[in-house]
């Protein structure tokens, strides 16, 4: 078939260089054009040593009408708030367009606003971005012009706990996400908590209670409970997490664990059924019952490890989940989901196992 042409902006980050990556490796994508503000003019291999011999191309200056005229999608790896012009100068152009950063990832623009402490200039387009997680959105994503695909914490987290959302299992104010993260997942910008001497040896949690990534997830299991109760006519009650993220000394991956109440006691047998249904035929979540998920399993891999387990004294259900920031929790989805979006088989470009050790 045709190469699809494709350019991504903020490509010399984390998540962007591992997009390049994965997007020079893409059977049927043809990388285009990649850009970066701060190193514009300078070729990819320069910035990026592991990607020579794979990327002859130089990072050029963000222009995104100019940039989506040459290409028939984009990836956009801009940090929050800085997507909301670009995306939608994008879409004007009438390309398919997954955004990575969390610009148009929440449905309403006075919660965006909230949380980002600044107004969204483009909330027309909120109505149109689906929320690019394919293992909730699937049909939908394959119909967008305008995906916002989702970060690490959030991916893990609502992963973990969708199967018991979608079935109105647990009591939604009793949720409690204890997540850590490689520091790869605080971008490569230099700052001193991610200085060496700072972050080695050391595992300090951050922003306790007001991480920005909140209420997409609130937003997701709110929407997986609301469906639950659709059948009786009940209206669902808001889901409110407690989430604390940690940084922890490792390059890369994520390991989320979640604790909520049940509504009514269950087999441990059946809450694993529950999810093995859940997730039948999904090509990158493994739920996982004699090995504990663990980052070092998935890293530089798409998928998602899941454990599930049981507090039966305290009535409470523990899930673990696990993921490679950079490629399921970034970079990885989003090609997902331009694959579906482009009609492709949504695991192409993503087949690659682990790297181990």
């Amino acid at each position: 078939m045709k190469k699809i042409r494709v350019a991504i902006a903020g490509a010399s980050g984390y998540a962007g260089a591992e997009l390049v990556r994965l997007a020079a490796l893409h059977p049927h994508f043809e990388l285009h054009a990649v850009t970066s503000e701060k190193s514009a003019g300078t070729p990819v291999a320069a910035a990026f040593p592991s990607l020579a011999g794979l990327v002859s191309l130089s990072f050029q200056a963000l222009s995104p009408e100019s940039l989506a005229d040459q290409v028939d999608a984009v990836f956009l790896a801009l940090p929050h708030t800085k997507s909301l012009a670009p995306v939608a100068a994008c879409i004007k152009t009438g390309k398919l367009v997954v955004d990575l950063s969390a610009d148009y990832r929440l449905k309403d623009a006075a919660t965006y606003k909230q949380w980002y402490q600044t107004s969204h200039t483009h909330a027309d387009l909120l109505k149109d971005a689906v929320y690019g997680l394919p293992e909730l959105h699937r049909a939908a994503i394959a119909k967008a012009k305008l995906v916002a695909s989702p970060g690490c914490y959030p991916t893990a987290a609502i992963l973990q706990l969708a199967p018991l959302f979608a079935q109105d299992l647990v009591q939604p104010h009793s949720v409690v996400i204890d997540a850590k993260s490689g520091i790869s997942g605080a971008g490569r910008s230099p700052a001193l908590p991610y200085h060496f001497p700072e972050a080695h040896e050391s595992l300090e949690p951050y922003k306790i209670g007001q991480h920005r990534h909140i209420p997409e997830i609130e937003q997701e299991l709110g929407g997986l409970l609301q469906r639950a109760s659709k059948p009786s006519g009940a209206v669902a009650p808001q889901p409110i997490i407690t989430f604390t993220p940690h940084l922890v000394p490792m390059n890369r991956g994520i390991l989320s664990t979640a604790y909520c109440k049940l509504k009514s006691p269950m087999a441990l047998a059946d809450l694993r059924n529950l999810y093995r249904a859940f997730y039948k035929g999904e090509r990158f979540v493994r739920i996982q019952d004699d090995i504990m998920p663990n980052p070092r399993y998935i890293k530089g891999s798409n998928y998602c490890d899941i454990g599930v387990y049981l507090d039966p004294r305290s009535g409470s259900v523990i899930t673990v989940a696990a993921l490679d920031n950079l490629v399921k929790g970034a970079a990885g989805q989003a090609i997902q989901a331009m694959n579906l979006m482009l009609g492709l088989p949504e695991e192409t470009g993503l087949t690659a196992p682990a790297a181990y050790p």
